[in-house]
């Protein structure tokens, strides 16, 4: 019992810190679960309306009497397709306004959720010298995309998010278009929120400040300030590398690698947790500090640590009386049953396998019957997950609908063949395919599809391989090619493609048409960049009037299209 509690005593004083060691880091495990769950939390709540907007905004800049509009906006059928698709939107924008500026011109054209300005959406024309037009020229230095332009009013105690879509037709701007929504009750509820060592924040990608309870600290012109200004995110830290933490999390949560990341960083001169999450459809950051002190009061602690020392000692004296009934006692009885078999006396040893060693001998029993299940099933488990292992290789490869071979089954394909000489592309897809899904019903689309890969099976032979590219693009690669030989393979697609109709689910004929792109890739040349050049004429195809075959040649942007 002595060298017992010696013994513990000994470890008491390590014990101890280990104690303190696994407090902070259960603390700090806390605060950073509660940190990311908190992130996630205002990430998810109340966005809803805001991203419908924005992928609102998204699908209206898409439109194609939007562009075509854009490009002759002088145009009065093109003017007024492209006014009543505003319109359209119009109605479903959840501000019940809009606004569109022309790219060439700078005219801005607006209506809002009153309709006052019917039949006179003009009014004005955008001046690079005006700084009230700064919003516009900026935005279109961005990507293609929407883009947020946040207008908060102080005094008001309005939030106004404009969403700025930027509309590109390769380099040349055709134009931005979006609309707003009042974010102000919404940012309210969140920044506002009175959780006690917590303040939660929102900052664009520059790491401007969009809503904070300190309005003094809202970028009210994110095109304008500084990001080293105060009202950057930047600028409330103060430890050494705090930037570059605030910006490694920003950086992992915008891959998408995670939804929500957290680090320690100096606020304020106090050690502070700080959780991050991406709202990637709005382009902004989710920002939570968090005192963990204030949140998680250490001294909860205490009680654990006293039960802890409490069990400590009562652990020592059963031990050592477990310890002495079931071993020394035990061991003492087995030395007798020695010393008695030594001298030709086995009846101890009888009496013994009578009680205690029949118990063990049961127990070791059981453990090895244990050890022979264990073992079968870890067998039968290992052999069905290189089964598994094996299907899902297999599928990772193809297309689950057609069971042609996927984006990554073609790579693997042009993989095995690189080096072996110019190698052709073929891509297409059907034509007018949406108006078959509204028309005839998502189960007549599948079965297009079904049918355009089983007759694609049978075109493309030993030596090529088809894909599905997605949705309804198809792709066949043929390694080994020549010009000669691509162009009849078009011949031979397009005919076994188009040649019978196809039977839909409910018994009636559809004539099929489809719209193909090809050309011949040199050796060497990447399977991405041999499809952009088939996409290329693919998209010549469609805009020549679909149903028909375009060969792409290096030199097709100087000498015109080789439609076939």
């Amino acid at each position: 019992m002595l060298l017992v509690l010696l013994g513990f005593a000994a470890v008491a004083v390590p014990s101890f810190f280990a104690f303190q060691f696994i407090v902070n880091s259960t603390v700090a495990q806390l605060g950073t679960l509660f940190a990311e769950k908190q992130v996630l939390y205002d990430r998810h709540r109340g966005l809803g309306s805001l991203i419908r907007e924005v992928s609102l905004a998204e699908t209206l800049s898409g439109s194609q009497a939007i562009r075509d509009w854009a490009h002759d906006e002088d145009d009065p059928v093109l003017r007024r397709r492209g006014i009543g698709e505003l319109e359209h939107y119009r109605r479903h924008f959840a501000d019940g306004s809009y606004f569109f500026v022309v790219g060439t011109s700078g005219n801005y054209y607006f209506n809002d959720a009153s309709n006052a300005y019917a039949g006179d959406q003009y009014r004005y024309t955008l001046d690079p010298a005006k700084h009230d037009d700064a919003w516009y020229y900026s935005t279109l230095a961005l990507a293609e995309g929407c883009h947020l332009n946040v207008n908060n009013d102080a005094n008001l105690r309005v939030t106004k998010v404009w969403m700025n879509c930027v509309i590109r037709e390769g380099k040349n701007v055709l134009g931005v278009l979006g609309t707003g929504i009042d974010l102000s009750s919404f940012i309210q509820e969140v920044v506002n929120i009175p959780q006690k060592g917590v303040t939660s924040m929102f900052v664009d990608r520059q790491g401007m400040i969009q809503a904070h309870r300190d309005e003094q600290l809202v970028s009210l012109a994110n095109f304008e300030d500084d990001p080293d200004s105060k009202r950057s995110l930047f600028s409330l830290v103060s430890g050494p590398g705090d930037t570059e933490t605030l910006k490694r999390l920003m950086d992992d949560v915008t891959a998408e690698s995670v939804l929500a990341d957290s680090a320690f960083v100096t606020l304020d001169g106090k050690e502070t947790l700080v959780g991050v999450g991406y709202l990637d459809k709005l382009g902004w950051y989710n920002v939570t500090f968090m005192d963990i002190d204030t949140i998680i009061d250490r001294r909860m602690f205490a009680p654990i640590g006293l039960l802890i020392a409490a069990m400590m000692g009562l652990i020592a004296i059963v031990f050592v009386l477990v310890f002495k009934r079931q071993v020394l006692d035990r061991l003492a009885a087995l030395e007798n049953v020695v010393h008695h078999a030594r001298r030709g006396n086995y009846g101890p040893a009888l009496a013994m396998g009578d009680s205690r060693q029949d118990e063990i001998g049961r127990l070791s029993a059981a453990l090895t019957e244990m050890a022979v299940s264990v073992d079968d099933n870890t067998r039968q488990l290992e052999a069905r997950v290189r089964e598994r292992t094996v299907e899902l290789e297999r599928l990772a490869f193809k297309d689950g609908q057609t069971g042609l071979l996927n984006r990554r089954g073609l790579a693997a394909a042009h993989a095995r063949s690189a080096g072996g000489g110019p190698f052709g592309v073929v891509l297409f897809d059907i034509d007018r395919f949406k108006q078959i899904n509204d028309s005839h019903g998502h189960a007549a689309g599948d079965a297009v599809i079904l049918a355009m890969a089983r007759r694609l099976e049978a075109v493309t032979g030993a030596d090529g391989a088809c894909a599905r590219w997605g949705g309804d693009e198809f792709i066949i690669f043929v390694p080994h090619c020549t010009a000669e030989g691509l162009r009849d393979l078009t011949k031979a697609v397009m005919s076994a493609l188009i040649d019978e109709a196809i039977v839909l689910p409910d018994g009636g004929l559809l004539p099929a048409s489809v719209s193909i792109g090809a050309c011949l890739a040199d050796t060497g040349d990447k399977l991405d960049v041999a499809a952009a050049m088939a996409d290329a004429a693919l998209y010549s195809a469609k805009q020549a009037g679909r149903g028909r075959t375009v060969i792409f040649d290096r030199d097709m942007a100087r000498t015109g299209q080789h439609v076939a």
